[in-house]
């Protein structure tokens, strides 16, 4: 029986992570068995390797500061499970999980006796619980991320108003393709027939991709560079100042806290989402809604100053692609920094290729280290890694104890250096609880 919150978490993460064929028929059923409430739900859809969460934030302000209630759907959560299902920034009180597993337990439990490949998985019941709840009602817009990959996400039963797909780069590719048009092609999968696509800045060939598959479906394409222009300014002062352009909107300076040339980017794909959504439903555009709504956005663990005194930043780059942003974003803007920077990366991810990438940022002191990973999933080990990524750079230190490096690298900091701590979303969430019992 599942009588607490404690006994609801258990059963979602006690289900398999995976089955081994690809199929959204599984959850077209569950969610049939369900009452369809995917069908009841006003949505965006939301794919990309990197950016998804930043872009859904984006989104969630302008749309909210335009007076609706948004509700959201994201993964992985960095401090608490309720954050995946989440109404105007507030995720879902304990009692509310309950009730959704105490909902979907019975079809569950009947789904695990009927198919013969067994029920739903853990993100399945995490998506069946998220459109139920919004198919009672408690949201004016559904801004619904993809977990993994899009062609056969869970989430990709939504036939949404608009699409949006972010970024294509290299991560789960044991699942999704070895090269980018292939991973391209799983993205696209979330482009529905006729229903519009924003697209962001996106290399030639896998963009080629998500043209055909647009074309094919009939589908409104707006593509970052394209149809709608973003230009990113310095930052100055922990700020992201940007121009973005699209047909008769013109902003000549949005400004946000979420700092790099890539958060402009993020930003500039939820502005011309927002811009496509409300032409689908017929409501005007607020330019007053996108300037504060792009002001307001916060986003924890996305370059995230969580100290001043002294400056240690949170980052969950958690695969090459993003760690390639964040070494351009360094090298713009804070070349005359000293960055020390805490790697801690999960084993299934391209470890020594992030950790080189990271070093080729002239002012880095890198120190790698471990921590646990979740569930079953294992964190590089640092020593053995150390060994991988070899003798160039030559400055790479290992504290195989994260909480020992933190405190190692603390008082060596001056007041113009910085502590990146980075690598993973699962790393920082540790990190950040941490950090918050040490500041009291």
């Amino acid at each position: 029986m599942i009588n607490t919150y404690e006994d609801a978490l258990k059963f979602i993460h006690g289900r398999s992570k995976f089955k081994k064929i690809p199929t959204l028929k599984r959850m077209r059923t569950f969610l049939d068995e369900l009452g369809s409430p995917d069908k009841k739900v006003n949505a965006i859809h939301v794919a990309g390797t990197n950016g998804k969460g930043s872009t859904v934030a984006f989104l969630r302000n302008i749309l909210q500061a335009d007076g609706n209630v948004v509700g959201t759907f994201t993964s992985p959560f960095l401090v608490k499970f309720n954050e995946r299902i989440s109404v105007n920034g507030i995720p879902l009180p304990d009692a509310e999980i309950l009730r959704l597993v105490q909902k979907i337990y019975p079809t569950v439990q009947k789904l695990d006796q009927t198919l013969p490949e067994g029920g739903p998985t853990e993100f399945e019941i995490i998506t069946a619980m998220m459109f139920s709840y919004f198919a009672e009602g408690h949201a004016d817009v559904v801004i619904v991320e993809v977990g993994l990959g899009g062609l056969y996400d869970s989430t990709n039963v939504i036939v949404p108003k608009v699409s949006a797909i972010v970024t294509i780069g290299w991560d789960h590719m044991h699942i999704l393709g070895d090269t980018l048009p292939k991973i391209a092609y799983q993205k696209a999968g979330i482009i529905k027939p006729r229903v519009p696509v924003v697209v962001g800045r996106i290399d030639s060939e896998p963009l080629k991709v998500i043209k055909g598959v647009a074309r094919k479906k009939k589908s409104p394409i707006s593509i970052l560079g394209d149809g709608f222009k973003v230009a990113a300014l310095k930052e100055h002062d922990w700020l992201q100042s940007f121009s973005f352009n699209s047909g008769k909107y013109r902003f000549a300076k949005l400004s946000t806290t979420l700092i790099g040339d890539y958060q402009a980017d993020n930003a500039a794909v939820a502005i011309q989402a927002y811009l496509a959504y409300q032409e689908v439903m017929d409501q005007a555009v607020s330019e007053s809604s996108i300037i504060d709504g792009i002001g307001n956005t916060q986003w924890a663990g996305r370059f995230e100053r969580v100290s001043t005194d002294p400056t240690i930043v949170l980052d969950g780059a958690h695969n090459i692609s993003a760690v390639d942003e964040i070494v351009k974003m360094l090298q713009n803007d804070f070349a005359d920094h000293k960055v020390y920077i805490l790697m801690g990366i999960l084993a299934d991810k391209q470890a020594d290729k992030m950790v080189r990438k990271m070093a080729t940022f002239e002012n880095a002191e890198i120190i790698l280290t471990h921590f646990a990973g979740p569930g079953k999933r294992q964190a590089a080990d640092p020593e053995a890694l150390e060994q991988k990524v070899g003798q160039t750079p030559d400055d790479i230190l290992t504290i195989a104890d994260w909480r020992q490096a933190i405190e190692t690298i603390k008082p060596k900091l001056n007041a113009n250096d910085i502590l990146l701590i980075t690598g993973s979303l699962y790393f920082i969430s540790d990190v950040r609880e941490y950090l918050k019992l040490n500041s009291k």
